[in-house]
């Protein structure tokens, strides 16, 4: 394994693991291949790290996964630490079962894929044993009660702040949902209660009514998150360096792939000229005027 944080990612959205993942790949390209694909995350996937499990040298791996970056499987590139309040970058390698191709690896550098990856459905092939659900169901019931929420534990206590609004056990449990959701959206207790026990009538009929109609019709809006995407720099397959997704296509640099380098048009004035017409400006400012004689 890696050192913390570092080590293999795989990307999201995935297809299902088959025997023919690497078939279009070469021989040895594809054995480096499925055998990053069956590591755990984080393993450490550098190329001394896999000189020393597989049958091949450090030369023959850094070919075969230059190759991987090719054809889309393997990304190399930087990410910047979110929330470290610090411009630290660290070192990433993405790798995907499913070969890529420029524009999809664009929009995951960029931020436009997801990263949380999907959970697995449920596998239809192992059919419902009703014995082991009848053993479950009752192991859950023989499981000690769980500790009271934190909106259970407020509504609990309401009636000692404001005996008008005290409430049972079973009124507390049916109200629990409704103030667990004022927590999600940013509350804190005295939001919820001054909700609750501000502006009372004179006479409470029902206090869990009341309550109910309060904490439905002030329920404060959903908070605005605007997730930042994580920066994030390609490195090319062969050279190493920086670049953006776009500019490294099928993982190479322009440079790499024998792509001359844009032509930058010529400015209007070379840089000795733009001196000496300053020169003469900074001069003419300078000069006094001459008298003039009337004749």
């Amino acid at each position: 394994m890696a050192n913390p944080g570092y080590g293999k990612r795989s990307t999201p959205g995935q297809l299902a693991r088959t025997a023919d993942d690497f078939t279009h790949l070469p021989g040895r390209e594809a054995a480096v291949a499925a055998f990053i694909d069956r590591l755990p995350e984080g393993a450490d996937i550098s190329v001394k790290a896999l000189a020393k499990v597989l049958p091949y040298g450090q030369c023959a791996l850094r070919t075969a996964l230059r190759h991987l970056q090719n054809v889309g499987h393997l990304r190399r590139g930087r990410e910047h630490l979110v929330g470290s309040g610090s411009a630290r970058w660290v070192t990433r390698t993405w790798f995907s079962r499913t070969a890529r191709d420029n524009a999809w690896w664009t929009a995951f550098i960029s931020g436009d894929v997801p990263d949380d990856p999907p959970t697995a459905p449920p596998d239809p092939a192992q059919p419902a044993d009703p014995a082991a659900q009848t053993s479950s169901v009752s192991a859950q019931a023989r499981t000690p009660s769980r500790a009271p929420s934190r909106a259970f534990v407020l509504l609990a206590a309401l009636g000692r702040s404001t005996p008008a609004m005290s409430l049972s056990a079973a009124d507390c449990a049916a109200l629990e949902p409704l103030a667990a959701a004022w927590f999600e959206r940013g509350a804190d207790e005295r939001d919820v209660l001054y909700a609750l026990t501000a502006g009372l009538p004179a006479v409470v009929h029902h206090a869990a009514a009341l309550a109910r109609v309060r904490l439905t019709s002030k329920l404060p809006p959903e908070p605005i998150r605007t997730p930042r995407p994580a920066l994030r720099v390609l490195e090319c397959a062969k050279c190493g360096a920086p670049g953006r997704p776009e500019a490294l296509l099928d993982g190479e640099c322009g440079t790499c792939r024998g792509t001359p380098p844009p032509v930058r048009p010529p400015t209007a004035l070379p840089p000795t000229q733009v001196h000496a017409h300053a020169a003469l400006a900074r001069a003419a400012a300078t000069r006094r005027p001459t008298e003039r004689t009337h004749v």
